[in-house]
């Protein structure tokens, strides 16, 4: 066997490795329809824990009202209230509200968590965070959602 011959077995063998592991990695990559079923699951699980966490803040700050969110904006939990202050006679509304949404699938396949918080008409904080399908962890994103309610009661309440 020639020099010749050995280089067109080589580059053929090389060929059929590369096609091999092209194989292997189609058939472990998840089709758009399994990672749409993926951010389905995870946002569910997202979303009652949203739920538990505003409804936690609520039980400790009175007059909040509760709000499921859904739709193009995302899926999720937020809660307000509005109260008046007076101050010198002159009478002030204010506003305040905590919201956290998972975001819709896209085709960048992430699962994305949003929150906002206003604490009397002031925006304390706009927060994402996000990670591929494939290599999120929901416990991370619940971990996160904790923080967030934990963050916006310690401003509320400092707020007084």
């Amino acid at each position: 066997m020639d020099f010749e011959e050995r280089l067109r077995e080589a580059i053929a063998r090389g060929e059929r490795r590369q096609a091999a592991r092209e194989r292997d990695a189609a058939a472990r990559a998840l089709s758009e329809t399994e990672l749409k079923q993926l951010h389905t699951k995870y946002r569910l699980q997202l979303c009652d824990h949203i739920e538990r966490g505003v409804h936690g803040l609520m039980d400790h700050f009175p007059g909040f009202k509760f709000e499921t969110l859904y739709g193009d904006r995302g899926w999720g939990a937020a809660c307000s209230r509005d109260d008046l202050r007076f101050a010198s006679g002159v009478r002030r509304e204010v506003f305040s509200r905590l919201e956290i949404t998972v975001r819709p699938y896209t085709a960048l396949q992430v699962i994305e968590l949003q929150s906002r918080g206003t604490i009397a008409n002031r925006e304390v904080f706009n927060r994402n965070y996000f990670e591929k399908l494939v290599d999120a962890e929901v416990a991370e994103f619940e971990r996160l959602v904790d923080v967030w309610v934990l963050d916006y009661a310690e401003l509320f309440a400092a707020a007084g």
